[in-house]
Parts: C-alpha cells; sequence; structure tokens
C-alpha cells in the first residue's frame, strides 16, 4: 500500500467558478492531476485530500465534485477546509460517499498499517482574538482525533496527520498543534492551503522527528505527493 497526498483542488463542475483566473499554474490543473494520479495509484492505496475539495455551498452540489474524484484510482481520504462550505452534517456526506471515499472528523480511520487522524485547524498569522478561539477549539478537536487514533493503533502502525492549515506560522515556529502531534508521537502531517506564484512555503519540512508535507497543488506542479 502506497501513501499519497494532495489538497486545495477547489472544484467547481456544479458551478461556473474557474480557477485559471488565478494564473497559469491552474490552468487544465484538473486534467493534470488526474493524469498524474492515474499513472502512480493502485487500487489498494491511500490518497489524503487536506481540505478546499468543492466549490459548492451545498452537498448535493458538492458530490458533483466528489464524484469526479471518486472516477479515479485508490481508497480517498478527505479532511474539511475553510471553502468547503457544503461540509455540513456528517452523517449526511457519510451516507453519500462510494465505499472508497472517507471523511475524518473528530476520529480516526485505519487502514492496514496506517493510521489516519487528524483536523482542519486555522490561521496562525496576526490572530484577531476570534482566530484565537477558533485556534483553541481546533486544538480540542485536533487531540481528540489523534486519542481516537491511538486508541486503534497496534504496535508498528505509523501515524498519519492530515489537516488543512499548516500547523505553523510563516517562521516554521513550534506551536499548540505542532506539540499536539509530538504529545502522539506522529510519524507525518499533511496540510495544505497556502497558495499563489509568491507563496513563501516549505515543500517538505523534518521537525522535532516529524515530516510535514504541503501539499496544495499549485505548490506540488498538479501532483500527487508521496508520504508512504
Amino acid at each position: 500500500m502506497n501513501i499519497y497526498a494532495i489538497s486545495d483542488l477547489h472544484l467547481s463542475f456544479s458551478s461556473d467558478k474557474p480557477m485559471d483566473i488565478f494564473g497559469g499554474s491552474w490552468d487544465n490543473y484538473w486534467q493534470k492531476i488526474c493524469d498524474d494520479w492515474q499513472s502512480k495509484v493502485q487500487d489498494d492505496d491511500l490518497v489524503l485530500i487536506a481540505g478546499d475539495i468543492s466549490w459548492a455551498m451545498t452537498l448535493d452540489n458538492a458530490l458533483v465534485d466528489i464524484q469526479e474524484i471518486s472516477k479515479l484510482k485508490g481508497k480517498k481520504i478527505f479532511i474539511k477546509g475553510n471553502h468547503d462550505y457544503w461540509w455540513s452534517s456528517l452523517s449526511k456526506i457519510r451516507a453519500s460517499l462510494d465505499e472508497n471515499t472517507y471523511v475524518i472528523q473528530n476520529d480516526a480511520l485505519k487502514f492496514g498499517n496506517f493510521v489516519i487522524a487528524g483536523s482542519r485547524l486555522w490561521n496562525l498569522t496576526n490572530q484577531t482574538s476570534e482566530d484565537k478561539a477558533i485556534n483553541r477549539r481546533e486544538a480540542m478537536r485536533l487531540d481528540m482525533s489523534l486519542q481516537k487514533a491511538q486508541a486503534i493503533m497496534s504496535e508498528g502502525d505509523e501515524l498519519i496527520a492530515i489537516c488543512h492549515f499548516p500547523p505553523f506560522d510563516a517562521t516554521l515556529a513550534d506551536s499548540e498543534y505542532t506539540a499536539i502531534f509530538e504529545k502522539y508521537n506522529v510519524d507525518s502531517v499533511v496540510y495544505g492551503h497556502l497558495h499563489g506564484k509568491d507563496c513563501r512555503a516549505v515543500k517538505y519540512l523534518e521537525k522535532n522527528g516529524i515530516k510535514y508535507y504541503l501539499t496544495s497543488c499549485d505548490q506540488v506542479d498538479n501532483k500527487l505527493i508521496k508520504i508512504k
């Protein structure tokens, strides 16, 4: 089993919201992702999608985009992004997905010797009082998810966390989130959210024994990143 990751697909098959207005890296980007995906992924592989999946505002419209992802090979695991406004009732989402598509929300999933957990997180730069409150809540959710992961792990399993926002600011300083990852001995962390040609993002980082992968599609040349 191989594990790949990508994020920030921003699909809009149910609406007219093209991404190519944001620059050349978004030209025909979904086809590029699909071509790379199908050339790498086998049916028993995992693909982690770290949020901002669809521009849709309702689940029904989001399912049009999710069905496009479902056509691709492998098992897909979603986490919520800040633009996934369609993400509301967890039970309705799970009831609408096919057998190879999963979502994580305050829980964890196990596939073979890998356990996947995580939460959306939130902005850590120039925080307002509201941002700080959201970050406290997200830290609790992350801790809850990793507790669930710990409960289903066996000796020799690897723990991978998936989140949408980066767990540190632009200085890559330690944060409450990185402390939680270290508390639960997370092996790897996948995140997205960062975009643009002027984005000052580090695509791969090893910090305090944990591997961190940025997977925003426009930052990784619209290709899946191999995690394991």
